[in-house]
């Protein structure tokens, strides 16, 4: 969703793209069906890292991405948000002494215990250009000691890619396959290993999501990860296999992009623990309630969408169904989120040429 249009930016302007996939996000039928919606090219290069722990993966995405720069000789290594694969992608390039952009720069929670905050920081400290999305992003850097003229505040590509698909996401029929026309729900997603990988806490969360579901209906693609989790805990009492459904909370297979955002836009409330999809929420106006005691995205909290109510069950029962209840938030679009930040990192990618040539001349 972020590299989609900064990739047709950079074309657009004639800059020659490498689109390397590291396979970090290893389901091929969900990765092509992504790569379709967004109407982004097949990637040039296949890494194939797949699922492994935090260092492992991250280290095969550096022994594998290592030829493929020295290889392509590129100019600049743009890299995506916080992943492993953004950290590990933009260590290999300082370390080979390819500069290095990194898209979504300064994003800060400060909670050192997510592994995306050290990916965050540290490719932040290697980055030559600094690409942000929220004006305390730079402020952010800035006492991280990072220099100001790195700084370049474009506003969110996640939001080109929402406005570019939003009407063809509206011919989506997902809300009626799964029997939800005309009827207020609730749509939630769940990863993060906080929120899953300990039993008591994920029991909590399913068990705050059922007592909703006696209210109106919940929906849950849930992800991989959090399946596994599930059935290692023992927990399906709580949140059945996938098209399956327990007093009111339905689970299906994770959804393509265009699906996906038609299910969001029109959902009562989103309960979620994703930093993107508190973006999303912001600008289709849904309320969302965040499953963490904190957020790198404090601009939606500001705008009036967003709350955090942590992972205690009662507090998330009680919010959801007062979410449903209260008017649409109305806050005012962020600054820059107008579907052109693709457009400004293009052409300040294009500036930033022009003058890396003449200082070589």
């Amino acid at each position: 969703m972020k590299a989609a249009p900064v990739m047709r930016a950079l074309e657009a302007r004639g800059i020659e793209t490498i689109l390397v996939h590291t396979g970090q996000h290893y389901d091929a039928e969900m990765s092509d069906a992504f790569f379709a919606d967004l109407d982004l090219r097949e990637p040039d290069i296949h890494l194939e890292v797949g699922s492994a722990s935090h260092a492992v993966q991250t280290a095969r995405v550096m022994e594998r991405i290592e030829p493929v720069i020295i290889e392509g000789q590129p100019d600049l290594v743009v890299v995506v948000g916080d992943v492993n694969s953004t950290l590990a992608a933009a260590l290999v390039a300082a370390k080979l002494g390819v500069p290095v952009a990194h898209v979504e720069a300064g994003l800060r929670s400060y909670d050192r215990a997510m592994p995306e905050e050290i990916n965050r920081v540290l490719t932040d400290q290697v980055s030559d250009l600094l690409f942000t999305t929220s004006p305390e992003a730079e402020a952010n850097l800035l006492r991280e000691g990072v220099a100001a003229e790195g700084i370049r505040f474009v506003g969110n590509p996640m939001i080109d890619s929402l406005e570019r698909h939003r009407e063809h996401a509206r011919r989506s029929d997902v809300v009626e396959r799964l029997g939800l026309g005309g009827v207020v729900y609730g749509l939630v997603t769940l990863h993060r290993p906080s929120n899953v990988d300990d039993p008591v806490v994920l029991s909590g969360i399913l068990r705050a999501l059922a007592e909703v579901g006696r209210e109106f209906p919940i929906v849950f693609p849930a992800h991989p990860r959090t399946v596994k989790m599930i059935d290692r805990f023992g927990l399906e009492g709580l949140a059945p296999r996938r098209d399956g459904v327990v007093r009111g909370l339905t689970v299906v297979e994770p959804l393509g992009y265009l699906d996906f955002l038609r299910l969001m836009a029109v959902a009562g409330v989103v309960l979620t623990d994703s930093g993107g999809i508190q973006e999303e929420t912001t600008i289709l106006s849904v309320p969302c309630l965040t499953l963490r005691a904190n957020t790198e995205r404090p601009i939606t909290i500001d705008m009036g969408t967003n709350r955090l109510v942590g992972s205690d069950p009662e507090r998330i029962r009680r919010e959801a169904l007062a979410a449903v209840k209260e008017p649409r938030p109305t806050g005012t679009r962020p600054p820059l989120w107008d579907g052109k930040a693709g457009e400004r990192i293009a052409e300040h990618i294009g500036r930033w040429g022009d003058a890396r040539a003449l200082s070589v001349r």
